[in-house]
């Protein structure tokens, strides 16, 4: 069969290389073309858009590239059309994929399917009336997704699983280097890791790199390790580490994180592998404004929390520093507890426990790929009478 996917992101890349590779396994006649990334590009198939020419993150931003959007939006449609994939398969990045799974809904017969489903549960809820309109089925990676779509909406949903989850644990299966060697291998002294992980976005970096330093520098028993952000250049980080003691590694992040004692985290899928890593965390999220932001979130947001970790375990596992409470004093205030008060510490750990059964077993990309392979033969069957 024929596979069309777009992504907007390196994790959606990465999420939706797994899925191409489960496909290949029970298609043995598949064929990929594709709005992705270096990852996918690996599986084979033919990349259409890089989705680095995509991903314009703030309001600005996305103001100044509106033309170029647009036309990405508009090549999109006309190559869908044009190749007539079997199914077209959207991985989050809803902006972008709502548009082009609206248009393809209405101007081909193309079912569509969603895999890592739109989080419209925090905001933007009106979005469902699109996806119940052009989305043919719903494939999600967090469990909580569930009550929401089905019980508040009654929208069918497929939980297949969290594939972060399986991307962890097969990493951990492999990796055997020790917490010795790796620190040879970087330059590492013999002190305690402190991971820092700022985000996958230059303007994310930029907001919290700073911030991040200035505090874990307070514990100098700890040497900063900086997780390199796939995609982005080294010489960008040289501003912010300039006359600071922090190492830098590319392409190593879950090395980093099996060796970490303890990490500052920006929101997204790296809370959820930190925790998944046994790492105790502060979730930091910079945004200007904050007041304004953190009035404003209690207005829009729809739901408590912005980490995956408290999302899918119900309740407060991590500190979530965001807006106007991400400060220097607020970060050290939270390390010293994680660093100096062992029941505060293992209390977050049982909270990782906690929230890894809830995700539960691995093999999310084989799950998906059986139930969407299982429908799209069913649907030629039917169109074959």
């Amino acid at each position: 069969m024929k596979y069309y996917l777009i992504v907007g992101e390196a994790s959606g890349d990465l999420h939706a290389s797994n899925l191409m590779r489960a496909l290949k396994e029970r298609d043995g006649e598949a064929e990929f073309r594709f709005f992705g990334g270096d990852l996918m590009a690996a599986v084979g198939g033919t990349v259409v858009k890089h989705y680095k020419e995509l991903a314009y993150m703030g309001f600005i931003p996305v103001l100044m590239h509106l033309r170029t959007i647009f036309r990405n939006m508009r090549l999109c449609k006309e190559d869908i059309v044009q190749w007539k994939p079997d199914v077209l398969i959207l991985v989050d990045y809803p902006g972008f994929n709502l548009d082009i799974a609206k248009y393809i809904h209405s101007h081909t017969e193309i079912p569509v399917f969603y895999y890592i489903s739109p989080k419209i549960w925090a905001w933007k809820e009106y979005r469902i009336k699109n996806i119940k309109r052009d989305v043919d089925q719903l494939y999600s990676i967090l469990p909580f997704e569930v009550e929401f779509f089905e019980g508040k909406h009654h929208y069918p949903i497929h939980y297949v699983g969290n594939p972060t989850l399986d991307e962890v644990e097969l990493f951990k299966s492999d990796y055997k280097q020790s917490t010795a060697d790796f620190k040879t291998e970087h330059g590492l002294s013999e002190r305690p890791v402190l991971a820092l992980l700022a985000g996958s976005r230059k303007q994310e970096i930029k907001d919290n790199l700073t911030r991040m330093i200035e505090a874990a520098s307070a514990f100098p028993r700890y040497q900063m390790v900086l997780a390199g952000a796939p995609g982005i250049l080294p010489d960008y980080y040289d501003p912010f580490l300039k006359g600071q003691s922090v190492k830098v590694v590319f392409g190593k992040t879950y090395e980093l994180l099996s060796h970490a004692d303890v990490a500052l985290v920006t929101s997204g899928t790296a809370t959820l592998e930190t925790a998944l890593f046994r790492v105790p965390q502060v979730v930091c999220y910079y945004i200007k404004m904050g007041r304004f932001i953190s009035f404003m979130r209690k207005l829009v947001l729809r739901v408590k929390f912005i980490s995956l970790v408290n999302l899918v375990a119900g309740r407060e596992v991590v500190k979530e520093l965001v807006a106007d409470g991400m400060t220097v004093p607020n970060i050290r205030a939270e390390l010293d507890r994680l660093t100096g008060d062992e029941a505060y510490r293992s209390q977050m750990l049982r909270g990782y426990e906690e929230m890894a059964q809830k995700l539960g077993t691995p093999g999310a990309p084989q799950h998906a790929a059986h139930l969407m392979l299982d429908y799209l033969l069913k649907r030629q069957r039917n169109r074959g009478r």
